[in-house]
């Protein structure tokens, strides 16, 4: 069926003559391709009508269903399946809005399998909010990319549109199992932190200072920021990281709000992690606080990363640290040679750890401070 798009209104606004053939081009194909009049209003009105063919691709095809359907065939409570969807940082429809497909119900139903198992319901979103800000975060790199790479500032409508649509064909089907990879190499990665032997340990250990600092407040950041602004923040501690890390300290890994450094020696160690805590104050507000912990101790390099038990201890540390402040272990502060202030900060019992760790809060000594 042939329509009138400019009585419709739907070439309003645009003068040019070759951004309104092109306009027009695509209201032809975008009509061809079965989207209603409705749609296209909504989509000019919204100014994503060169989005329309893509959004089509990445849609998964098969039947509809609305929140309360997928409550009701999943067994997970309805206003718990509102709690998921926005810890995973997605938009929450109408209860009644036929909006989700049996990628959602199956997802639903992984979720009350978790929680049938007896994984608390806390948790399970908890993880979800760490899943929803990871993976929004490298969808937008992946977006940044593919529009840079694909988007000319002379383009219209029509060459964005095609070539977004052709670029989806393209990559959607390669990239879930990209993404599968990685999380299974992370897996196996962070599986090898816990079951290196002590056999390993002794044959090709060093001793080693661990620190870990990560950024307060990251999570309930990823629900007030686009995902564009949060990979900058997460970037910037990449940055402050890199900075801080002067040798012998070398920056091992980042781990979205997170960053690992090792050092053959604590004073260095000590310096750094201040010093990043620093950097990152000095960003000012629109930036989080920084909290690190560092643990020293027979630890194994392998393939870059390094494992033991300094490496957990330093983790688990950072997590009962405050914001803006830098936590070690005794071994730490015991290796320490330079006249940094100490506070006691008690005996933690730690996640994973079988015995209680005895941590100090460091400052710098008041010349330096």
């Amino acid at each position: 069926m042939e329509h009138d798009f400019e009585a419709e209104g739907l070439l309003d606004g645009i003068d040019d003559p070759d951004a309104r053939r092109a306009r027009l081009a695509l209201l032809e194909r975008l009509s061809a391709a079965g989207f209603g009049l409705d749609e296209l209003r909504q989509a000019a009105a919204e100014d994503r009508l060169a989005l329309l063919l893509v959004e089509r691709v990445l849609e998964p095809e098969g039947p509809r269903y609305n929140a309360i359907e997928i409550a009701e065939r999943s067994g997970v409570d309805l206003d718990y399946l509102d709690a998921l969807w926005r810890s995973l940082g997605l938009p929450l429809a109408g209860h009644e809005e036929p909006l989700y497909g049996e990628d959602d119900l199956e997802a639903a139903k992984l979720v009350k399998a978790f929680l049938d198992a007896g994984l608390p319901a806390d948790g399970v979103l908890e993880v979800s909010r760490v899943l929803g800000n990871g993976m929004a975060m490298l969808v937008a790199a992946v977006n940044d990319l593919v529009r840079d790479a694909l988007i000319q500032p002379e383009d219209s409508e029509l060459d964005v549109a095609m070539r977004l649509a052709t670029a989806a064909e393209e990559l959607a089907p390669r990239l879930d199992p990209l993404f599968a990879y990685v999380a299974g190499r992370h897996r196996r990665e962070q599986a090898r932190q816990l079951v290196v032997s002590a056999a390993e340990l002794g044959a090709a250990a060093t001793h080693t200072v661990v620190c870990f600092a990560d950024l307060v407040g990251f999570t309930r950041l990823g629900e007030e920021l686009p995902p564009e602004e949060l990979g900058d923040v997460a970037r910037r501690l990449v940055e402050l990281a890199e900075a801080a890390a002067q040798p012998p300290v070398t920056l091992v890994k980042a781990i979205g709000d997170a960053v690992m450094l090792v050092s053959p020696e604590a004073d260095p160690m000590i310096d750094a992690a201040l010093t990043l805590v620093e950097l990152a104050e000095a960003e000012g507000e629109g930036f989080p606080e920084l909290r690190a912990g560092i643990a020293a101790g027979e630890a194994l390099r392998r393939a870059g990363d390094w494992y033991g038990a300094p490496v957990n201890v330093a983790s688990r540390v950072t997590g009962r640290a405050r914001r803006g402040s830098v936590l070690v272990t005794e071994p730490v502060r015991e290796a320490a040679r330079r006249p940094w202030k100490w506070s006691d900060a008690g005996r933690k019992r730690l996640r994973g750890i079988s015995e209680e760790v005895q941590v100090w809060r460091v400052r710098r000594p008041p010349a330096e401070a």
